[in-house]
């Protein structure tokens, strides 16, 4: 397994003449993450995010690498997270060397724009969306709420289990969600019935983006699955628990899932990840070993990421009060039984054919205890307890009005901390 190396650009003595990077809590002059953003209603452009400032790469091409500058005067990120590792790496570096280069400021200067105000899209074309289930914690904590005596499933020690998702539903954060109607049968009643859900929740989870593809027929062995990835953003996987409940016997989540997700906009290169590269935390004692294809003993070694995830809710009556949001949890994103090496392995044990810009998402990632519960259906017992918000307001399910934050900061001693931003959205009532 080859991952990104540490460099120059992760030097935690680096300054940037953007002022706003200092310090900054998700972007400084070590993070530069990419995004698509507008500037103008009319316009949309490649950016990286520096402080609360954004970069237009297409308006600086003639001073990035010659072999990235067709890439970036797209609209999406599909073509940059097509090029080959060592051409996004040389990107990165020459990105880091003009952000920290007071001489290049006269020249970069007219090609900033404030962040908050500028509009931002979904990063790719996305043309396809798998949704994982490698949160084992998650997986525990719903296995006992419906199946006490079997929580988890006998395949899932050895599988990493996902399901297709629908792309066409995928909306940057800020867009706000509306409440799905489907089909819910309550245990007291004899048929189904219609309208919206009374179980909308959250989950929790880390985006992962696709680079270089596979061609199909083709697999992606474990010890070069690294390479395939481009980077990771933050997933609000929304879920109707009800429809959910109700649906996904016996070919799993549709309706309950397919109405929307929610991601960060901006996308944490795998270059940028480099310092955070944690070891996979050891299986249980009995837990069966993965299958040969799916073992690396690097990735093993360092193919878990050092990132503390949160959810923070603020309901309606919060902000017309001026309250700040309230955290519900806070979690290590470590609790992953799979890494998102294995589940691309996986993904393409088959020959199926992944693409550049293509999402997955890890699915829920939880703790054991309920500081990390990365769903309300966790945190309320699947709606037997209610959750109580510091207002004196309750919740079990969300409810209308209510906003939903997920943020993200990767940790390591010795380098300075980076963020992924918010990934957020407010729920609006049902059509």
């Amino acid at each position: 397994m080859t991952f990104p190396q540490i460099d120059e650009t992760h030097d935690p003595a680096l300054k940037s003449w953007v002022a706003s990077a200092m310090g900054h809590a998700d972007f400084p002059v070590q993070n530069l993450p990419y995004g698509v953003f507008s500037p103008d209603r009319d316009t949309r452009r490649i950016g990286v995010a520096i402080g609360d400032e954004i970069l237009d790469l297409a308006a600086i091409a003639d001073l990035l690498p010659l072999e990235v500058r067709e890439a970036l005067a797209g609209t999406t990120l599909n073509a940059p997270f097509a090029l080959p590792s060592p051409d996004r790496l040389a990107l990165r570096k020459s990105l880091s060397a003009l952000l920290c280069d007071a001489v290049r400021e006269a020249a970069l200067r007219p090609h900033l724009h404030a962040a908050s105000q500028c509009a931002m899209h979904l990063p790719t074309a996305i043309g396809d969306y798998t949704d994982f289930y490698v949160g084992i914690h998650h997986a525990t904590n719903i296995g006992k709420l419906l199946r006490p005596d079997n929580p988890l499933l006998p395949n899932y020690k050895y599988v990493p289990i996902g399901y297709h998702g629908r792309a066409s539903s995928v909306r940057p954060s800020g867009v706000p969600v509306r409440r799905p109607s489907g089909q819910r049968k309550p245990p007291e009643a004899e048929v189904p019935l219609v309208g919206p859900t009374a179980r909308l929740d959250y989950e929790l989870e880390l985006g992962v983006w696709i680079g270089r593809g596979n061609a199909l027929g083709d697999t992606v062995p474990i010890e070069r699955a690294a390479d395939h990835i481009a980077g990771f953003c933050l997933l609000n996987d929304w879920s109707a628990r009800d429809f959910q409940a109700w649906e996904y016997v016996p070919l799993g989540p549709f309706l309950a899932k397919s109405f929307q997700s929610t991601i960060s906009p901006w996308v944490v290169t795998a270059e940028a990840m480099a310092p955070f590269r944690i070891a996979q935390p050891p299986r249980p004692e009995g837990d069966p070993s993965p299958l040969p294809y799916l073992w690396d003993e690097d990735d093993q070694a360092g193919g878990a990421l050092g990132i503390e995830l949160e959810v923070h809710l603020s309901t309606a009556r919060m902000r017309e009060a001026g309250t700040e949001a309230h955290r519900l949890s806070v979690g290590p994103a470590s609790n992953m039984y799979w890494t998102v090496q294995q589940i691309v392995t996986h993904h393409a044990s088959n020959g199926c054919n992944l693409s550049p810009g293509d999402l997955l998402g890890t699915g829920t990632i939880s703790t054991p205890t309920p500081e990390g519960f990365g769903s309300l259906m966790e945190l309320s017992g699947n709606g037997k307890t209610k959750v109580a918000l510091p207002n004196g307001e309750e919740r079990m399910f969300l409810e209308d009005g209510d906003e939903v934050i997920l943020k993200a900061v990767a940790r390591a001693d010795g380098f300075v901390p980076i963020g992924f931003g918010e990934c957020r959205a407010v729920v609006l009532p049902a059509a």
